[in-house]
């Protein structure tokens, strides 16, 4: 136990020191909370299996962010995005990894992204990881799976102009997907039902990529009007010297209340996509564990394990029936 939480301090230790001032997808909140209510959404079988390790699933949802700031992975940064209008017509968009090798340079794919492509692929190594019960590879597939699916789930993921930089509204990335949750998350209500089987794998990723989308433009729609209600000294917060304070990423802080005033005018969208998010990663590891042939999973940990966890999962279930999470402590960014 002390070695696990001695390891755990480590990797919030490297995440505080290491990470660039960059864009941080969802955030460690969104990206913790929805896989952690992911797992509560999952059927019995697999759900008594994932909620063994259900400390494992919330703190790897944040690794692929770690690879990609901290650790300067290079190949990790094109799986976090997917810049749609540089792909060109819709209809044409290649539908599997490899038509897009096919199709484009890894130069252009780099600067792109590959996103919608990656997912599919990680539910083909999942799935293969349940057939062959590997418990590990299960574990930290299913997470990471979960953290790119919130990524898909994130207008300003799937869009060129990601953090509205071709249109003067640098920030509003992290405002989104940051700010909010960690200023609204609290009161956010992160029960979704059922998970569902998914019949087609390929199609259901492309209908996520498209109906994100379209939510892009409203962002930054919504950020342009709000910004000429607005002083330019009112927009973000300053310190006594007047100059603008910034985040631990070096981001500049949005004040309170234009953050407020923004969350109000994107009427739930935040919260939305966070639900939707927590259903998709339910729904995809579901039907993973479904296409891998249902395997049983219970040997995979010793049973007095399932059976001390039993009490507190039915205590969890019905807490997370009324919208709420119990054991989520995330990092602050703001």
């Amino acid at each position: 136990m002390k070695k696990r939480i001695k390891l755990t301090s480590l990797l919030i230790l490297i995440c505080i020191i290491g990470i660039s001032p960059m864009i941080i997808s969802w955030g460690t909140f969104g990206h913790e909370h929805i896989d952690r209510a992911a797992v509560f959404a999952l059927p019995a079988p697999l759900q008594t299996f994932f909620y063994n390790h259900i400390d494992f699933i919330t703190q790897e949802s944040t690794v692929p962010d770690l690879r990609k700031y901290t650790l300067n992975d290079k190949a990790e940064n094109p799986r976090h995005f997917f810049d749609f209008e540089n792909f060109g017509s819709p209809d044409s968009l290649p539908k599997t990894m490899t038509e897009a090798k096919a199709r484009y340079d890894e130069k252009f794919l780099k600067d792109n992204g590959i996103l919608p492509w990656y997912i599919q692929d990680l539910m083909e190594k999942l799935t293969k990881a349940f057939k062959e019960k590997k418990k590990t590879e299960i574990l930290f597939i299913a997470a990471d799976l979960g953290h790119y699916l919130g990524d898909a789930n994130m207008p300003l993921h799937i869009s060129a102009n990601y953090d509205g930089q071709l249109t003067n509204q640098k920030g509003i990335h992290s405002l989104w997907e940051s700010r909010l949750p960690e200023m609204f998350g609290k009161d956010f209500n992160y029960y979704t039902g059922d998970a569902k089987y998914i019949d087609n794998v390929q199609i259901e990723t492309w209908n996520i990529m498209f109906s994100t989308h379209k939510l892009a433009d409203t962002v930054l729609l919504k950020d342009r009007e709000l910004r000429k209600k607005f002083t330019d000294e009112k927009i973000f917060k300053t310190g006594s010297d007047g100059k603008v304070i910034k985040s631990k990423y070096g981001q500049s802080i949005y004040s309170d209340e234009y953050a407020k005033q923004f969350h109000t005018a994107l009427n739930g969208m935040v919260e939305k996509q966070m639900r939707k998010s927590i259903m998709d990663a339910a729904n995809f590891w579901y039907t993973a564990w479904v296409n891998a042939g249902k395997p049983d999973l219970t040997d995979l940990d010793p049973a007095e394990l399932t059976k001390r966890n039993s009490k507190a999962l039915k205590q969890d279930i019905k807490l997370w029936k009324t919208g709420k999470l119990f054991g989520v402590e995330s990092e602050k960014e703001f």
